[in-house]
């Protein structure tokens, strides 16, 4: 099973009881990149075992080449002294080790191969994270939008409702009782009295002012 396709069940398993349980969006965004998350921690730690394997396979393998050229110079030294039996198991030496040199060149080859699919792997899982996080930040906006859309468009449906509007009318009326009252006590309620006195002083001013008019036209 590949990599992406164990990554693709986990989440929708994740992603379908999360939406059974009418979780929010936010929080399944989250689920979907932990997962995402640790499938990448694990193949990391895949890749890291493969480089390792190739470490050591690269390692048996120079050995063994090494050992090829060792049995080679004593089968060829043996033939100079003259003892082909002696050369003859040195070349079946050398033949073993050469088997065993091709052993692990396969072996590294095949390491190689997977250090190479683990990378990519590891560099799509990124990518995918990477996007989901950018979705996360988006999809929080917009959900938060919609939390505070949908709490005003409640708080004014029961402010239309008709026990608000009766509240109101409840709260209106005692306001205009308590403005009644409170020009029933208002010392300014006498002012139509005030006023005649006020014009009572203003008749004197006037009589004066006639007076004096009067002495001046006379005394000229």
């Amino acid at each position: 099973m590949g990599v992406f396709t164990r990554l693709r069940d986990i989440i929708s398993s994740n992603i379908n009881a999360m939406l059974d349980a009418a979780e929010d969006p936010e929080k399944l965004i989250r689920l979907m990149v932990q997962e995402m998350e640790d499938t990448l921690i694990e193949v990391k730690a895949s890749c890291a075992g493969a480089i390792a394997a190739r470490k050591k396979a690269e390692r048996a393998s120079a050995s063994a080449q090494a050992a090829v050229a060792e049995w080679q110079d004593r089968a060829g030294l043996a033939v100079d002294r003259g003892r082909e039996d002696l050369a003859r198991e040195a070349l079946r030496e050398k033949k073993k080790y050469e088997e065993k040199a091709a052993v692990f060149a396969e072996e590294v080859a095949a390491c190689n191969d997977l250090v190479a699919q683990y990378k990519q792997d590891i560099a799509a899982v990124e990518a995918k994270i990477q996007t989901a996080r950018d979705k996360h930040r988006l999809l929080a906006q917009r959900h938060a939008r919609a939390r505070n859309h949908k709490q005003a468009q409640t708080t004014l449906r029961k402010a239309d409702s008709l026990e608000a509007l009766a509240r109101f009318d409840r709260l209106e009326n005692r306001i205009e009782r308590m403005e009644a009252e409170a020009d029933l006590v208002d010392p300014s309620s006498n002012a139509p009295l005030v006023e005649q006195f006020e014009a009572l002083k203003g008749d004197d001013e006037l009589d004066r002012e006639l007076a004096a008019l009067k002495q001046q036209r006379q005394g000229g």
